[in-house]
Formats: structure tokens, sequence, C-alpha cells
């Protein structure tokens, strides 16, 4: 019994296809296949119905692969020992990064933190909140950057800063004469808004009202985004407004830094967070990740205040 064989028992349970848990695995289909025989074979039992389409787990199996993830998990915990240890942090880190964050954390990020972790090889991907959740339930990723709170007792979260949210105006709107807005200025039939799927949508829709739908639907065209940079062009172009995360203005001009106004307090933020699954043990490299990322953000932001309303996500799948 080796550990790559516990491995790919685990990556077929997940992924319930031989093809996928090779694909997976960066393996062969017939070199999967055959080391989890070999696997069964020693163990003297049947891990996975292959009769199924899906394959299933057998009932014995089940008792098998829940033991397999604490064992591999132990296995992992020994590494980092060694690595805390000997104070020298090594391997590589899958992170995935929700795309409202990613343009204004990442570029710094990567350049800053290969320098002071040259021997850590950080795998990124940009995902939306559903899609990290499942990344990490099926040990896809080790963590991920994104908006919480999510509320799933599987996922530990790591809180580390609170991002104001911001109104965007075109140059000539009225809402420019006032120096501090509130909620009730969001005109719903005007705003510009992400594609469903993203977690800021929903957080603005908390902030406004529940009826944007229902009030957008006045408007002679429809268009919504997966980019947030792409609503402040619409804006520009067509009028109406739109919210963007303060960190996301931090290259703006001063003629677009005009036509940006904040809110009045309770001020709107969304908590941005570093969020793992239950079996994760990392924590060194987990920690190195915090440091950086707090390096790269105003003091400001670091520190929850009382005069700051964090906006609900409503649900998962978003």
């Amino acid at each position: 019994m080796t550990i790559i064989q516990l491995e790919y028992a685990i990556s077929l349970a997940t992924y319930k296809s031989f093809v996928s848990a090779a694909e997976k695995s960066f393996v062969t289909q017939p070199t999967l296949s055959l080391q989890i025989q070999k696997l069964e074979e020693e163990l003297g039992v049947k891990i996975f119905d292959r009769s199924r389409h899906p394959i299933e787990i057998t009932p014995m199996g089940k008792v098998i692969i829940d033991q397999v993830r604490k064992t591999l998990e132990e296995f992992e915990r020994i590494q980092e020992l060694i690595q805390q240890q000997q104070n020298v942090l090594s391997g590589t880190f899958r992170l995935a990064v929700i795309p409202t964050v990613a343009p204004n954390i990442l570029p710094s990020l990567l350049e800053n933190y290969s320098k002071s972790y040259p021997d850590i090889r950080l795998d990124v991907n940009e995902m939306e909140t559903h899609r990290i959740i499942t990344a990490l339930r099926n040990n896809e990723i080790d963590a991920g950057l994104l908006s919480t709170p999510l509320e799933e007792k599987d996922i530990k979260e790591y809180p580390l800063f609170y991002e104001p949210f911001v109104a965007y105006f075109r140059q000539d709107d009225k809402k420019l004469e006032k120096r501090l807005i509130e909620a009730e200025d969001v005109e719903l039939d005007r705003i510009w808004l992400l594609n469903e799927g993203h977690c800021m949508r929903n957080q603005i829709i908390d902030l406004c009202s529940e009826q944007v739908e229902r009030l957008q639907a006045k408007r002679p065209y429809r268009y919504e985004s997966s980019n947030v940079e792409t609503l402040r062009r619409m804006v520009d172009k067509n009028g109406g407004m739109t919210i963007l995360p303060e960190l996301s203005i931090t290259e703006f001009d001063e003629d677009r830094i005009a036509n940006v106004r904040y809110f009045i307090e309770p001020e709107p933020v969304r908590e941005i967070s570093l969020v793992t699954n239950q079996h994760f043990v990392h924590f060194s490299i987990l920690q190195s990740l915090m440091d950086e990322i707090l390096k790269l953000l105003p003091e400001k932001m670091r520190v929850q205040k009382k005069n700051r309303k964090v906006l609900r996500i409503q649900s998962a799948r978003l």
C-alpha cells in the first residue's frame, strides 16, 4: 500500500470516473486503474463498484475512504511539521481568487510572494465563489480568497480585511453634488450590475433593494458584466451608476476620482477572507499568504470598525 495509491483512491471517490480522476491526478487512466486494483487486492475488498455509472463506492469502501482521508491528512501534517521545524517553506500551493478581488491583489502579490518565498510555487486561478467551495471540497485547491461570511459548516474562514464599496457616477450626474451619498441615492433602474454568479452582485442588492430586477426591466436594453472595469466604462458612456470595491479605484486619475462618492456611515464593506476546507494542514504557507496580502492594503482596511456594515452574500451558490 502506497501514498500514491491512497491519493488515487480519493480522486476516484471524488470524481466517480476513471477518466476524470486520472486527469486530475495527472496520470493515464490505465495507470490509475492498475494502482487502485492493486490496493483493492492488497486489502482484500472491493472499494469501488465499477458496474455502476457513475462509479459508486461500496459500503466497505466508504469506511476505507473515510480512513484514507484521515491518513493522508496526517501524512500532510508530518510534512508541515518538518517545514515548521526547518523554518523553510516549500512546495506547491493552489489558490483560487474571485474575479472582483483578483485584479487588485494578484499582480503585486505574485511578484512580492515569489521574492519572499522562492521555494513555494503558487498555482492561482480565478473562480467564482460557488466554484471555489466545490474545489475546496474536492481537494482541487488548497485555499480561496473571497468574500465572506459563507456560513458553510465544512469551510473554515480566516478574515483578512474589510473593503468599502463606493459609488461611481458619470461626470454630469446630479448625485455628484453631494459629498457623501446614502443607499437611497442608488437609483436601481439606472445601476449597472455584475452577472449572476458573482457574490458582489448580491451584496449590492443587499445594500439597495431586492426589487432591482423588476426596476431594471424598464430599460430599453440590459447589459450585465463579469468585469468591474467594464461597468465603469458603461457608466461613462451610457450614464447611470455602478458600485465598485474601493481597491478598484486606486489607479483612477483625478477626473475619474471626481466621479466617485463614498457612503455615509454605516459604511458598506465586504469582508475578504482566505478560506480552506476542514482538513487543511498547511498553516505555515497560509500564514505567509496572509502576511503578504496585508502588506498590500491600507491600514484602514485591516480592522473592522463599528461604523461599517458588512454586506451579506445571501447564498454560497453566488
